[in-house]
């Protein structure tokens, strides 16, 4: 599966595809369909900082 180091990513910080999606300002649908394909480093960096923040937010 492709992107699967994101989705598990998502996936351990008891996160959900919706709220990445809605930190990039995007549909949810639309961030599933961008996960077909694999993503930049650069792209996927990005997505770590969102899963790093939202994590910290869900925590406190």
């Amino acid at each position: 599966m492709r992107n699967s180091d994101i989705r598990q990513e998502i996936k351990s910080a008891g996160l959900r595809l919706w709220q990445i999606a809605e930190a990039l300002g995007m549909q949810d649908s639309n961030f599933s369909r961008r996960l077909r394909h694999e993503l930049s480093e650069a792209e996927k960096e990005k997505i770590r900082e969102i899963i790093a923040d939202l994590s910290k937010e869900v925590q406190e």
